[in-house]
């Protein structure tokens, strides 16, 4: 897969910078940043799309005469309006089709001229969210000499009858800069109504994305292949004729990746930026492709702030010291309640500082004066102080060169409008720093939790310990939490403390340091199998480096589960406020991170469940995707059958093998319950199976070269089975030797495959679940959920597979 800027395709031919940059350059000394329709098909053609319609320019200052048509050929012809503001020519009369007569054509221009500018007038007024911006505010007579002044004239363009004009038989291909991902890749059903089908069609139906830096044109063409674009210009519809090549669409595609690759704002080398660049539509002429119109929109190159010194962040979660300001000598405040989280976590209290201008000691922990009465640098400094208070300290951390690693507790660091220009001031200063020969300090924050590293060995979050207690559920801790949120982490370990991370790490508003840093990080840690984050916004251009880590990550076999905010415009609206953080686009994000390897989940339950789900299944083989399952309730092997398919990843239920119908036939008989029953998958063994029938049809599903996981509902209200903590019964309760609760997770645990147990009951079986979570054993509460978390957990597996192929 690309990485840069270099040939994406060896079908396609080089484009010739130089001239398309000398378009842009035209635009520019005529104070535009937008290139007109028959200049975009110059770009094209100097892009070395060879197809591109003869046109001429008629100006709107000098009636044409007979010599301007000779060079179009064809009994008809197109007239189409210029105008900088005019996206939507049709809609304001802007497009004509006519004879190719000279007199048609001259009497065609003196209309268009006149009608088309009152049309688009009449137009604006019925759509005000669509004046541009340099007409907004402008008074009548003033708005009509705009609209006519941004008209240069009328392009005559040659006719190009399509193959077809059926449903379907039109491209849509475009490129386009974001701000988080850089330079984006769409294709899909072009003509009018592209927006209607975007919206109406299943996701990936319509339109497909990725990013050109994270992609190739094969790679494309095959996510392409997946739209209902592609299977109408492919033929595959029914009485549908074949009306471009695969070679066709690679060649195109591969130009447009070029095109976003070099003029992108990820590429310092860059002259302009296309911001956006749309054929909408492509024809199809005798297997060749042919863009009837065009537009294109551009900037000038900005700078691209410094790289942050990323190897800094083990000093951020491994300290060999730490300082912290704001500490109360006389009252509980945060800065007293971090500083004792620290302490009471272990960590060393000789390796404590607190900067103090009146203590001397606080909770027998040496204070200093100030940031320049310290001994050492320190590894770790945590700022606990008003937001008011932080611009200034910044500039003395800066200029004293106190700590590596910088941690900003406080908010009003830039999530309010009246903070925004301060802390862009801060982030400038911060930035100049890193361009310095040591890069810094990094910072965390502001508006930050902080820091749990239990590998680390301490706790700087302001929650006091008797509200969320972290004792080691897990032998060894394999996870990573990230988030910009400190509650969404808090209330997930509150709700369920098997998760366990090894580290939980609160970004806040990302003044520094990014998700894409902290996913840097960890995809090369050999202590982390799973990173889980919350994201609320990506920096500029932070998402493409997120992308690319997390597809390392992957790769370097590790998992990577997200839950992204602003799937709605409301969502997006909310992060800003919470951490100034821009949402941006959600389905190009969705896009390019699902295509990164990243599982993208939709909800916060269904991220509480495959982070979950991830750290307990890391080390599990999956080769497949056959489904066994087996409960003593009936309801619940249909939930698992029913379970098994989603919008874009399904299981199949796996074809038994005929010795395990015979194994469990076997089973059935000793347990005298193969009257009661059929052999079926999911197998519905009866409320009268006990703790051992359920254990030993485990086992047989196991061995089945035809299974590649489990599902098994424990049954803890049947009467048989061993699943209470107290009960009158002597040796049924959960304590027994042969019961569930103790064997179970020894038995998953000794199976290479995925098995995942469901104790679809209420508290009473808090004990039971407890039991067997405390021994790693994956357990859910709804059979749904856990079938549900399965299939989207096993598809990102294989495609985690998929993944390290292509890039070995």
């Amino acid at each position: 897969m690309q990485n840069s800027t270099s040939s994406s395709s060896s079908t396609a031919p080089i484009p010739d910078f130089e001239r398309i940059t000398a378009l842009f350059n035209t635009a520019v000394s005529e104070a535009r940043n937008i290139t007109y329709e028959h200049e975009v098909y110059g770009l094209l053609d100097a892009a070395g799309i060879e197809t591109a319609p003869a046109t001429v320019l008629l100006s709107r200052d000098t009636e044409p005469v007979d010599s301007d048509f000779e060079s179009i050929s064809g009994d008809k012809v197109v007239l189409k309006i210029v105008s900088a503001t005019i996206i939507h020519k049709t809609d304001v009369g802007g497009v004509s089709i006519i004879s190719n007569q000279a007199d048609d054509i001259r009497s065609q221009w003196r209309k268009m001229l006149d009608e088309v500018p009152k049309n688009y007038l009449a137009w604006l007024a019925d759509h005000p969210e669509a004046t541009p911006a340099e007409y907004q505010g402008l008074a009548k007579n003033e708005l009509v000499d705009a609209v006519n002044r941004d008209i240069p004239g009328i392009i005559l363009v040659q006719y190009q009858p399509a193959a077809s004009a059926a449903f379907g038989n039109e491209l849509l291909i475009g490129i386009r800069n974001t701000r988080e991902f850089g330079c984006i890749i769409s294709a899909g059903i072009g003509g009018t109504d592209t927006e209607l089908f975007a919206q109406s069609l299943r996701k990936g139906q319509a339109v497909v994305s990725a990013s050109t830096a994270l992609t190739d044109a094969e790679a494309f063409l095959e996510l392409f292949k997946g739209t209902l674009s592609y299977q109408k210009l492919a033929g595959q519809s029914r009485g549908g004729d074949r009306l471009v090549s695969d070679s066709a669409l690679l060649q195109c595609f591969a130009t447009f990746i070029e095109l976003g690759n070099y003029y992108s704002s990820s590429n310092p080398q860059a002259p302009y930026v296309i911001e956006e660049l749309e054929v909408n539509p492509f024809s199809f002429i005798n297997g060749q492709m042919v863009p009837l119109d065009g537009m294109c929109r551009f900037a000038g190159s900005g700078d691209i702030p410094a790289p942050r010194p990323i190897e800094k962040i083990d000093k951020l979660l491994h300290p060999s010291s730490i300082g912290i300001i704001g500490v109360s000598g006389g009252k509980m405040n945060f800065g007293r309640i971090i500083l004792r989280n620290i302490f009471v976590s272990g960590y060393d209290k000789s390796k404590l500082t607190i900067i103090h201008p009146e203590e001397t000691e606080i909770d027998d922990i040496k204070c200093v004066a100030d940031l320049a009465s310290l001994e050492k640098k320190l590894d770790l400094l945590v700022v606990a102080v008003s937001a008011k208070a932080v611009f200034t300290l910044i500039d003395e951390i800066i200029e004293t060169d106190a700590a590596e690693t910088v941690m900003l507790i406080p908010g009003g660091l830039g999530e309010t409008e009246k903070s925004r220009d301060a802390a862009k001031v801060m982030m400038a200063k911060i930035d100049a720093a890193h361009r310095k020969s040591d890069g810094g300090p990094i910072f965390i924050g502001g508006n930050c939790l902080g820091v749990v590293s239990h590998i680390g060995g301490f706790d700087t979050w302001f929650i006091p310990a008797e509200k969320l207690p972290k004792p080691q559920k897990k032998k060894v801790r394999n996870t990573a939490l990230v988030s910009q949120s400190g509650a969404f982490m808090i209330t997930r370990l509150s709700k369920n403390p098997w998760l366990d991370p090894a580290y939980m790490i609160a970004l806040g508003n990302q003044n520094d340091v990014t998700h894409s840093d902290m996913m840097s990080y960890f995809a090369e840690s050999d202590a982390i199998d799973v990173i889980g984050l919350y994201i609320e916004g990506f920096k500029e251009l932070d998402g493409l480096a997120f992308a690319r880590a997390a597809r390392q990550a992957i790769v370097n076999g590790k998992q990577v589960v997200v839950y992204k905010a602003g799937r709605s415009s409301a969502g997006q609206n909310a992060t800003m406020g919470h951490t100034a953080s821009i949402a941006g686009d959600y389905s190009i994000c969705e896009s390019v991170l699902t295509q990164a390897g990243v599982i993208i989940t939709r909800d916060f339950g269904e991220f509480n469940d495959l982070f979950y789900m991830a750290g307990l299944l890391h080390n599990k083989t999956i080769k497949g995707n056959g489904l066994a399952g087996l409960s003593g309730a009936g309801f619940e092997t249909v939930g698992m059958a029913d379970s098994i398919l989603n919008e874009h990843a399904s299981l199949e239920i796996a074809a038994l093998a005929p010795s395990t119908v015979k194994r469990i036939e076997e089973i059935l008989v000793n347990k005298r319950l193969d009257a009661l029953m059929e052999i079926r998958n999911p197998l519905d063994i009866n409320p009268g199976a006990d703790d051992e029938a359920h254990l030993q049809c485990v086992e047989a599903f196991a061995e089945d070269s035809n299974v590649d996981m489990i599902v098994v509902g424990l049954d803890p209200l049947s009467p048989v089975t061993k699943t209470l903590e107290k009960t009158a019964r002597p040796g049924m309760d959960i304590y027994a030797d042969d019961s569930c609760p103790r064997l179970f997770p020894k038995l998953a645990a000794s199976i290479d495959k995925p098995v995942i147990g469901i104790v679809e009951g209420g508290a009473l079986y808090d004990a039971m679940i407890g039991m067997m979570m405390d021994q790693e054993a994956c357990i859910f509460r709804s059979t749904e959920r856990a079938v549900h978390a399965l299939v989207l957990y096993v598809s990102a597996r294989l495609k985690s597979e998929h993944l390290k192929r292509q890039c070995a």
